[in-house]
């Protein structure tokens, strides 16, 4: 329906789910409860992409002395595509820490089984990363390429074992 969808989306719609808002309250909800600025580059198109694809409509909402404001509601057709988006990883977006953490945050809207799949979408990103900075710290030349890749192996690595005790979690309905 939608080509390029990200966590971005994510929280857009998720935020529509608790109620409807106007772009600038929506913008301020999302900042709010996640600590990431959006700016209205990325709100406003996003928003035209979801009302032209049916996952959102907009009415407008008179303003004393100023312009009506759009104010929008989430579509039955929206609730199924954030669904869809919080239980599908994407291969290239699994490393990403902000695409992992936007579908584990929403976990209580997925089953049991979609848990288990985006957990599983992410640890293989980690493996795979995990290979590639072996790699690199084979080749390293310096003590400092040498510190860094072993940092940012430590970090994946934690995270696996984070992973597994999610796995746990998840499994519970």
């Amino acid at each position: 329906m939608l080509d390029h969808m990200s966590y971005i989306d994510i929280l857009i719609l998720r935020h529509l789910t608790r109620r409807p808002a106007h772009g600038y309250e929506l913008r301020k909800r999302v900042e709010h409860t996640t600590g990431f600025r959006l700016n209205n580059n990325s709100l406003y198109p996003a928003l035209r992409r979801f009302a032209e694809a049916g996952a959102v409509t907009s009415t407008e909402e008179p303003q004393e002395g100023r312009p009506p404001r759009l104010v929008y509601t989430l579509t039955p057709l929206g609730r199924d595509l954030l669904h869809d988006m919080l239980a599908e990883l994407p291969q290239e977006q699994a490393a990403d820490d902000y695409e992992f953490m936007a579908r584990l945050g929403q976990f209580a809207l997925l089953s049991p089984d979609e848990r288990e799949a985006v957990i599983d979408a992410r640890d293989k990103a980690l493996a795979q990363r995990l290979a590639h900075f072996a790699e690199m710290n084979a080749l390293a030349a310096d003590r400092w390429s040498v510190a860094v890749t072993a940092e940012l192996i430590r970090r994946d690595e934690q995270e696996r074992g984070w992973l597994a005790d999610l796995r746990t979690l998840a499994a519970q309905p």
